[in-house]
This record gives C-alpha cells, structure tokens and sequence, in this order.
C-alpha cells in the first residue's frame, strides 16, 4: 500500500504540474514539457500497473488457500475437486473472467507469491505482471532447489553469479523469456534432451478458418526444421523483391511457402531434392546469407495472378543456419545446450546432428574459454566480411533498438559511428538494426551508445531517455568434470593420454594433432582477423591455451 499511495502521489503531481503549464512563463517551451509529463506519467502508469496486479495476485493466491483450509481434512478427492471449481468460480465471478482465464490466474498467482523476490519486484513496480508469469513458467519444470537458483540468478542483487545485462523489468517480456529459457537449459542440460524427446512427438500441423474468406496453416515442428523453413523462404522471397514488386516480405513469405507445398516448378533437375541441392529431411543449409536473387528482382510473377511464384525464375538462394555449439558440446564430453541462430537454446544432440549433416553450414564463434566471451576482431576498410557479420550476429542475437526482437538474418550491420565521421569497421563500432530501425536511426533523434567486443550499443532517445543494451548474456562454457583450468597436463594418465578426441568428432577435424599441450600444430590466427590472442593480458594454462587453440582452428 505505501508503494500504491507513492504512485498515486506521483500521478497527482504529474497532473497538477500539467494544469499549471497552462499559465506558464514564455520563456518555458509547454509542447516539449507536457510531451515529456506524458512520458512521466505513462512510466508511473506502468508501475502502477504492476504494484496492483501484485496485489490481486495475493489475494488470488490467499483466497484459494483459505478455501483449501476450510476443506474438511476427511473430504474425499472429488469433494476437493468441487472446492477447487468452487474458488475458480468465485474469482472469475468477481473479476469477470472466465474459468479457464480465472484458473490461470490462481495458478500463476500461487506460484509468484511462493518465490517472494518475484513477487517483491512485481510489487515495487520494477517489472510486469507478464515477467512475473515467465518465472513461473520457466521455473516449473524445475525442483525447489532449481526454481531457488534461478529466482537468485535474476532477482537477488547478492547473489554470486548475477544475470548481467539489463535488469528483467528492462527487457520486453519475449527478450526475458528467452534469457531466462537459456539460463535454464544451460544450468540444467540434464533435463532438455528429456523434454525435446517428450515433445517431438506433438508435432503437429493445424488448420483453422478465419474470418474474410482467410484461414491459419500452423506448423508444430523441432526448433532446427522450423527455423530453416522460416529462413529459406525468407530468402526466396527476397529474391522476388525488385522494382516491379508490390508484395511487401510479409506478404511474398507465404506466397512462396504456398508455391513450395502445392508442387510450383522450382527449377530443379530433381524434383526429390530442395533447390540447395539437399535431401528434403536436410535442414542443416538454410539460413539466408545474403544471395537472394541479384538481377532477377520481379521476374517471379507469373501474369495476374497476385499469389502466383514461379520459382523456376529465381536464383536458389543459399542459406546457412549460424548454430555456436560449446566445443565440449561438440566434443560429446558435456551436454550443454547450443544456441541457434533466430530460435534460442537447442539440446546438445540436436546441435551434433546440424554439424554432421552440414559443416560448410556450421561456422565456429572464436571465444574466450574462461568466460565465453567472444574476443574483438577489427578491418580498416568499411566493407565489412562475412566472418565479422557473423561475429555481429553472435553477439547481438536479435536487432539492438529497444524492445525490437527482429532476427539477425532480417537485419542491416550498421556502423554506429558513421564512417565518414571516422567511424571504425570493428565489432566496437558496429551493431546489428531491423531496416525499419535502420532508417530510424538516420533520420530521428535515436543515437546509440558505444558497444563493446562483448555487448551490443544502448540507446539514448530524443526525449533524452537512455535505454540499456539489451545483449544475450554470454556465460562461461561448461567443463567436464575433472578437467579443471590450471592444470598443467591435459588428464589421461600421462601428458600425452588425451581425452580429447584426435579425429571422428562430429565435424570430422581432427582437434588435437599433438600429444601433448605444447605439441598441437594448430595455427593461432587465421585470415578473417579472428586470432587466439587472450582478451586480456591474463597468461592462459597450458590447457587454456591449447583450448583456444582448437577454438582457433
């Protein structure tokens, strides 16, 4: 209640404040103060939102406890049942919902108040009643202990290995989902395979009529499949894109898809074959890259018809999925979950099979082994190489303007100081930005802020608001058990008994062609300027360094 009487006061004074800029001095510029109490209000509006949405989430959750304490202790199983659909009735009732709705609301308001840090910052304000609903949901596949490390993780300030980055009431909630998914499935790798496996087995596809003679086709599919679908249609699509064009993307998207089931000419000698050249069930090459078609822009419309794609007409786009598999992922040692470019984590099996089935689609991320970090790589000219994109990609993950969750492959790599104001070509100087957000940028008051080697820019608007960078959140790759950094001997027995695999390792490489730390003859730069140098001056174990390496290579 203090922090509800404190919100109103805020409110009140906001209000007060705005009536009097109407006998204001002439000297005050009114449009640009009561733009900027609008914007003041609408944040304490937003807190209020949560403060109250904590108390009825209390009160939900006390209400339903209330009610299982007055049940008889004796009462029968379908007795308890009538008492549940009783308190589900009487919440709906009183706030107009309807059962299911009002069911939901129980069930997420118990387990909210039963973590009271969520709570406690569901009801200071500091995030929204949709963050406070992610925790619950994420965490319910977890055992108490599980649910108690990850609440710490994100909501306790003392706790040793705080989520870094943007605070959860910072990010919009599908940014947060998919942060606190990847903390999750890296913590607890154990249990991602078992729920994939699990869940496979819905696969589905639904077909539901719409209004206005339109109808949804949905695709229920593993996360590698969907997102390869998604890409390579994205990248025909593009390439029908051109003067003569009037389809906009989200609109070519699902002409071609519909080109593509119905059994539209693709151009192909084989027809059992995608237009990359692989077999149908191969996901592993289809994540756009950037060849969508140059010189052919427009030919793909076959006369009158507005749905009609000619696919013969069209250069096959290649397309590549961008997966970064933890090298002890790769190796089969650990099962930490890799993360796929456009969809988040994927479990460790899933991730061995992409780089088996498709290495010149599998493009390793050099990082720092002691916390993951990616290490800085730099050009001196403005055109910019398809490693040092791919780098951005990495880092980024999705478009860096506030709130946007555009996918890197939809993405311009922008210089954020612009070249010919001596903007640099390095990983420091540039961030990825949706082409809605792109022009935005150079043509409005949005400046952005400087990256670094390891996190993308924030952003400072007209009104002067800054927005922290909102970066994925690196952590440290996982380690076998007993291989321990500092050692100097990689284990085995003897400095030459590796338990690094030398060859067969699902790329197909061989990782370690010495037998012993000093004796890898792995180079330690290569020539997109992405080398082995440590990034700081801290000296590397010989372990460390023989990881780095391998990374290297």
């Amino acid at each position: 209640m203090e922090g509800l009487r404190a919100s109103v006061a805020g409110l009140d004074a906001l209000f007060l404040e705005d009536a009097g800029l109407e006998g204001a001095a002439p000297d005050v510029d009114v449009l640009e103060r009561k733009s900027e109490v609008r914007l003041q209000r609408l944040a304490v509006w937003a807190r209020l939102e949560a403060q109250i949405a904590a108390g009825k989430a209390l009160d939900a959750a006390e209400f339903a406890e209330f009610q299982e304490a007055m049940t008889p202790p004796e009462a029968t199983g379908s007795e308890r049942a009538f008492v549940e659909m009783s308190t589900t009735a009487e919440v709906a009732g009183v706030l107009t919902l309807s059962s299911g709705a009002a069911d939901a609301l129980i069930g997420g308001s118990r387990k909210i108040c039963a973590m009271p840090l969520v709570w406690g910052a569901l009801a200071t304000g500091s995030m929204s009643w949709r963050h406070a609903v992610i925790v619950a949901d994420e965490a319910d596949c977890l055992a108490p202990d599980g649910t108690e490390a990850l609440v710490a993780h994100f909501f306790d300030p003392g706790a040793p290995h705080r989520a870094r980055g943007s605070a959860p009431g910072d990010l919009v909630p599908s940014q947060f989902r998919r942060k606190v998914r990847s903390w999750r499935e890296r913590s607890y790798p154990d249990s991602v395979q078992e729920r994939h496996s699990r869940r496979v087995a819905d696969r589905r596809m639904e077909y539901r009529p719409d209004a206005d003679g339109m109808a949804w086709i949905n695709l229920h599919l593993p996360g590698d499949t969907a997102c390869a679908i998604w890409n390579k249609t994205t990248a025909i699509a593009r390439g029908l894109q051109g003067p003569d064009e009037t389809r906009t993307l989200s609109q070519l998207r699902p002409d071609v898809a519909a080109a593509l089931l119905l059994g539209a000419h693709t151009g192909t000698a084989d027809p059992a074959r995608s237009d990359d050249g692989q077999e149908p069930g191969n996901t592993a090459g289809s994540h756009g890259t950037g060849t969508h078609g140059t010189g052919t822009h427009g030919t793909g419309i076959q006369g009158t018809d507005p749905y009609a794609v000619d696919l013969s007409k069209i250069p096959a786009p290649r397309a590549d999925v961008l997966v970064t598999v933890p090298l002890f992922t790769l190796m089969g040692t650990t099962d930490e979950p890799a993360d796929l470019d456009g969809y988040g984590p994927i479990p460790a099996a899933m991730a061995r099979q992409l780089v088996a089935n498709g290495t010149s689609s599998f493009y390793r991320v050099l990082v720092d082994p002691r916390n993951g970090a990616p290490l800085e790589i730099g050009r001196t000219s403005y055109r910019l190489t398809e490693a040092m994109k791919r780098w951005i990609r990495m880092r980024d993950g999705h478009c860096t303007f506030p709130g946007c969750t555009n996918p890197s492959t939809d993405n311009d790599t922008d210089h954020l100081t612009a070249w010919h104001h001596h903007g640099t070509t390095g990983v420091s100087n540039l961030a990825q930005l949706c082409p809605r957000h792109h022009r935005l940028k150079h043509n409005s008051g949005w400046t952005p802020t400087p990256a670094t080697t390891t996190e993308p820019p924030g952003w400072t608007s007209p009104a002067g608001r800054h927005y922290p960078a909102q970066h994925p959140d690196p952590q440290p790759p996982h380690w076998p058990p007993g291989l321990l950094t500092g050692q100097t001997a990689l284990p085995g027995g003897t400095p030459g008994g590796s338990v690094l695999p030398s060859a067969g390792t699902p790329g197909g490489s061989a990782l370690l062609s010495g037998g012993t730390p000093s004796g890898s003859a792995l180079p330690s730069s290569r020539s997109d300027g992405m080398t082995g140098t440590p990034a700081d001056d801290t000296e590397l174990s010989p372990l460390e360094a023989v990881l780095t390496e391998i990374l290297v290579a």
